[in-house]
């Protein structure tokens, strides 16, 4: 199941010769595919955020690798200047974003097969291309298996909140989070969600209220702010979220909030899921008190509009972490494409990243 009219490849592709993404900024009111011919090109729409969410971002840097192999096979006159050009768009694009641990993942697993691979140019391009393929669709096989072993979680008539958008949209099909709830909806017909806003670019607003009007599931939007008052007045059962990175001991890196959406709901006695792939998972890091937190543009928070109006102080200084930290003691389970994780999550993540086969 997917958003209506939203295949996996409806939401970004690789053709012969170039990536298609489906322009997340310019959501809801239009939707338009963008076709990209170059790997600094993917890098960019990276940085714009026209791809957004660890997982498909870390399809879209595969992508980006295997469209820099199909331009660079076509212009190199040995194997020496090909692996010089992909050399240089592997380590752009590993570093177009530095939170999100599935970019780093794709790309690796990509330079790999060009270090490894002893073929033509020509050859090594159409295993990249269909590397990144796989690399999609076992995305979203991950996100349907993660709704299912998470569906036994919520009881009849679940309410639950999510905060920002890790749909169809963030995964390239399907969902983490969203996908849990997708399942979740499929399974009890009378459950609904509560949709932060998300701020200050209003992923849950913009994405994932889009995403579940799409798939008719009842939802409720409110704003960042709001989400307390609702805890206290039992209008919120369980929150499910997703996850950029997720670090050895549970501690999880996610859309800024999150921390303060799992302290409300320590507060109030509810669940606090986290849903992500573990592709998502960083065992080299033992908390994510090492894990680096993105600061983007200030414009970002100055730019936001009121009444047509701007809504702050053209030169207020700004802070715009894109993400914070969630200690593990605040999440009461991690779903992952192996299974439901309990604390303490050392061994049971492990074991996870294992199984998957990484």
């Amino acid at each position: 199941m997917h958003a209506p009219g939203l295949a996996p490849e409806d939401i970004l592709a690789l053709g012969d010769g170039a990536v298609v993404m489906l322009d997340q900024t310019r959501l809801p009111g239009e939707v338009v595919h963008v076709e990209y011919t170059s790997w600094p090109e993917v890098v960019d729409a990276i940085k714009a955020m026209v791809v957004r969410g660890a997982p498909a971002i870390g399809v879209a840097g595969a992508m980006g690798v295997a469209l820099a192999a199909h331009g660079a096979a076509a212009t190199s006159a040995t194997r020496q200047s090909f692996d010089a050009e992909m050399g240089r768009a592997i380590a752009e694009l590993r570093d177009a974003r530095p939170t999100a641990v599935n970019l780093a993942w794709a790309v690796d697993r990509m330079a790999g097969i060009v270090a490894d691979h002893e073929g033509t140019p020509d050859e090594i391009a159409a295993e990249l291309a269909d590397a990144a393929r796989t690399i999609h669709a076992d995305e979203v096989d991950r996100c349907h298996a993660m709704g299912r072993h998470a569906v036994p979680l919520f009881i009849r008539g679940a309410s639950i909140l999510t905060h920002c958008n890790a749909g169809a949209l963030a995964t390239g099909g399907y969902g983490t989070a969203l996908g849990v709830i997708r399942a979740a909806h499929e399974n009890d017909p009378t459950v609904t969600v509560v949709v932060d806003e998300t701020r200050p670019l209003l992923q849950g607003s913009r994405l994932t209220a889009w995403e579940l009007a799409q798939d008719g599931i009842p939802f409720t939007l409110i704003s960042d702010n709001m989400a307390a008052m609702l805890m206290s007045q039992g209008r919120v059962t369980h929150v499910v979220v997703g996850a950029d990175r997720i670090a050895a001991n549970g501690d999880v890196v996610n859309k800024i909030g999150t921390y303060g959406v799992a302290i409300l709901a320590r507060e109030h006695g509810i669940p606090f899921i986290v849903a992500a792939p573990t592709s998502t998972l960083d065992l080299s890091m033992p908390s994510a008190a090492e894990i680096p937190v993105e600061e983007r543009s200030a414009e970002e928070v100055r730019g936001l509009s009121l009444f047509g109006r701007p809504a702050s102080w053209p030169e207020a200084p700004v802070a715009n972490p894109a993400f914070d930290r969630t200690p593990a003691r605040l999440v009461s389970a991690i779903v992952t494409e192996q299974g439901v994780h309990r604390a303490p999550y050392e061994r049971s993540l492990r074991d996870a990243w294992h199984a998957a086969g990484h």
